[in-house]
């Protein structure tokens, strides 16, 4: 069998692979672990805007209480909101209900322990294996020791005055801000107006169905229309559990989580506070970082794909700033996991200092060429060991022959392989990239 947890906890389509049922083993399992060393354990539960969550979280409730726990409701909370207060309130552990940027069908379980950062592969294990079997090794509690839920009606008020500790005022700044119809809805346009921007926001009337649909990180054509249509200074995309942000700049062009990292870590270096004069970033980031970070004289720390990954060598190597292409950024000095809304504070209070045009900003790197394809897979683990593919994989690296670079991977989190080429000419990196995607479709027939 596969394995349960994924890189970002356990996901798959609402009421089909997720079902109640599996929900309700994980809260009764992830409870129990989780809880060992607290005689009174407490558990935070929060979720983004998707249809199923009120189902999903209903069953973990009833799981979590079943062994005897607390469950702390927030209700809708950005992921990197629920992080904090599981690390502030005093409690055993937190639980996000989302599946951040994937469509509404989808849902995910992930878990936080009592210090706010996401468990390693060892503890995951030991909640799978109990969801997994027969014998569960706690009593049940009975009368008053089975558990009760508590509703914490200010997470959002403490969330905001939090993201507004790590900045001062940014008056002056026009933004068009794209909720992606998700949990940065409500307290993403407030947080943003108390410290003086002007905001237009869009896509933040969520109904339950249209989290992440033609809008937020993953679609950001209506920002780039939005920006130039209001005449903003940039935009912020977040995805539907706001801990990744993608940027527009004034001109409608769409910066990564590259651009971003770059400009924050030479904004870091110029005040002398980029610790370890270091970024960590993974193997997807541009060829372009890493000459425009060694050009400054940045030392570059390398992992796979995977915030979980990006967190393991920030803590190894002292590091504090590190993160991912797609949006995922983390300021380690101010919360434990990616974080769009404090990475879009973070950006624009580099914009208001240096008084300069985002697209300025940017310049300071020059993206190479990459093309990235995605095919849908039903053996994504066994496709990556296909001697067809690996060949074919081969060859195209061996065309590029030292001027560019192949990586195929399996989504961590959704039935896909990733198909990403870089090198010096767009067209001939497109059909290197769908090559591969060919045989790696064929094989998998």
């Amino acid at each position: 069998m596969s394995r349960l947890f994924g890189t970002d906890g356990v996901r798959g389509v609402a009421n089909s692979q997720l079902t109640p049922n599996l929900a309700f083993r994980l809260g009764q399992a992830g409870a129990y672990v989780l809880s060992k060393e607290h005689p009174h354990p407490r558990i935070v539960i929060g979720k983004d805007t998707r249809i199923s969550g009120d189902m999903l979280e209903a069953a973990l409730i009833a799981g979590i209480c079943s062994v005897g726990a607390d469950v702390l409701r927030v209700g809708v909370l950005p992921t990197p909101g629920i992080a904090l207060l599981t690390r502030t309130l005093d409690v055993s552990a937190g639980v996000v209900i989302s599946a951040s940027h994937n469509p509404v069908q989808d849902n995910g379980i992930k878990f936080f322990d009592s210090t706010g950062y996401k468990l390693p592969d060892a503890i995951e294990d030991e909640i799978e294996s109990i969801v997994d079997s027969e014998d569960k090794p706690w009593q049940i509690p009975v009368g008053g020791e089975i558990g009760r839920v508590i509703e914490v009606n200010d997470a959002g008020r403490r969330y905001k005055e939090f993201l507004k500790s790590t900045v001062g005022r940014l008056d002056g700044i026009k933004v068009v801000l794209d909720c992606a119809n998700g949990a940065a809805s409500f307290v993403g346009p407030e947080v943003l107006q108390e410290i003086g921007v002007e905001v237009i926001s869009i896509c933040n009337i969520p109904d339950g169905v249209n989290i992440n649909d033609s809008c937020g990180s993953t679609h950001p054509e209506q920002l780039q229309r939005a920006v130039l249509e209001h005449g903003a200074d940039l935009g912020l995309a977040m995805d539907g559990d706001a801990d990744r942000l993608i940027v527009v700049d004034e001109r409608g062009a769409i910066l990564d989580g590259d651009f971003i990292m770059l400009i924050c870590a030479l904004a870091q270096k110029a005040k002398g506070t980029l610790a370890q004069n270091a970024v960590v970033i993974t193997v997807m980031s541009n060829l372009g970082l890493h000459l425009a970070l060694k050009k400054a004289e940045i030392s570059i720390f390398e992992t796979q794909v995977g915030d979980r990954y990006v967190m393991e060598e920030l803590i190894k190597t002292g590091a504090k700033l590190g993160g991912e292409q797609s949006g995922h950024i983390i300021f380690l000095d101010s919360n434990t996991t990616g974080d769009g809304l404090l990475t879009a504070l973070q950006l624009l209070a580099v914009v208001k200092e240096r008084q300069l045009p985002l697209s300025q900003l940017a310049s300071q790197m020059q993206r190479l060429p990459q093309v990235l394809l995605n095919t849908k897979v039903q053996h994504k683990d066994r496709l990556m060991k296909d001697e067809r593919v690996l060949a074919k994989v081969h060859e195209a690296e061996e065309f590029l022959n030292g001027t560019g670079r192949v990586l195929v991977r399996p989504s961590g989190t959704e039935p896909l392989i990733r198909v990403m080429v870089e090198g010096p000419d767009q067209q001939k990196l497109k059909e290197l990239a769908q090559g591969v995607i060919d045989i790696i479709n064929q094989c998998d027939e």
